[in-house]
């Protein structure tokens, strides 16, 4: 028999939660109070959490040195094409492997899961030669094949989890009144899975956005994107870490508003099956 929560106990979790909560957005909410500070204050030992000169400067002067929609636009196209070109790929293959396993499927599975755990140095000489020779080194629709790829692991494995939770014989019935394989795909088992799809474009696109490594090493001026953005911003005198921090705060304000409006829908998908 479930135990009643007590009011004590509920209280008690919340305070958790949000403690836990704050620990973990702690760091941005200090990115966002620096890039206001000027460098001096930026740089005070003891820091100070907030500095009686606030400003607008560094982010004038991220503005006026870079050009930002540029480096928006790049990282748009790149984060939703690399999550619509793996959803492609992925959606017929979470499909085969959920409904039609064979005896190899979860080793598959998990060996594609284990590419996830190399690091990604130890394929960037082969990796940068091949895309070198094909041409497609900075350029936008290299870095969405690159992303892609490294993320088709993830994109598989969560919409296979998500088709898993469907029954199967809802299937056989549209193959019944006569659905092609296609049809089947399209018109019965997205319209079901769509919850689930929702969240892993949504997860995959931050992830797509947030990728550091290969969008710097793919790169350097045309294709580059906001992670390259803040990159820029490091220069050999030392950081300048308010306007870091302002270009930090201006790459991750739109991936945290898209966060902020669709995380109804991301919860609701990653909780998708798990109550029946």
């Amino acid at each position: 028999m479930a135990r009643a929560v007590t009011p004590r106990r509920k209280l008690i979790t919340t305070i958790a939660a949000w403690a836990v909560a704050l620990i973990i957005f702690f760091p941005v909410l200090w990115m966002i109070l620096t890039s206001f500070k000027t460098e001096a204050s930026a740089v005070a030992n003891p820091p100070e959490f907030l500095s009686a000169d606030w400003t607008l400067e560094n982010y004038a002067e991220v503005w006026a040195r870079s050009d930002y929609p540029r480096f928006f636009w790049n990282s748009v196209v790149i984060s939703v094409g690399s999550t619509l070109l793996g959803l492609l790929v992925a959606v017929p293959s979470a499909w085969a492997m959920a409904f039609v396993p064979g005896k190899k499927t979860k080793d598959l599975l998990m060996w594609m899961l284990s590419t996830k755990m190399m690091p990604a140095v130890a394929v960037m000489i082969p990796l940068y030669l091949l895309f070198q020779r094909l041409g497609l080194i900075d350029t936008k629709i290299g870095l969405v094949f690159a992303l892609m790829l490294m993320n088709l692991p993830i994109i598989i494995w969560m919409l296979y989890t998500y088709f898993k939770e469907i029954p199967g014989e809802i299937l056989e019935a549209s193959r019944m009144d006569g659905a092609s394989l296609w049809g089947e795909i399209v018109h019965v088992l997205t319209p079901m899975a769509l919850p689930g799809i929702a969240s892993t474009m949504l997860l995959n696109i931050i992830l797509a956005w947030n990728e550091a490594f290969w969008t710097i090493v793919l790169t350097t001026t045309k294709a580059a994107p906001l992670s390259a953005f803040i990159a820029s911003f490091s220069a050999p005198q030392g950081l300048f870490y308010a306007k870091l921090s302002a270009a930090s705060a201006m790459a991750i304000m739109p991936i945290l508003i898209l966060g902020w409006f669709s995380q109804k829908q991301l919860v609701r998908g990653l909780t998708f099956g798990a109550v029946k």
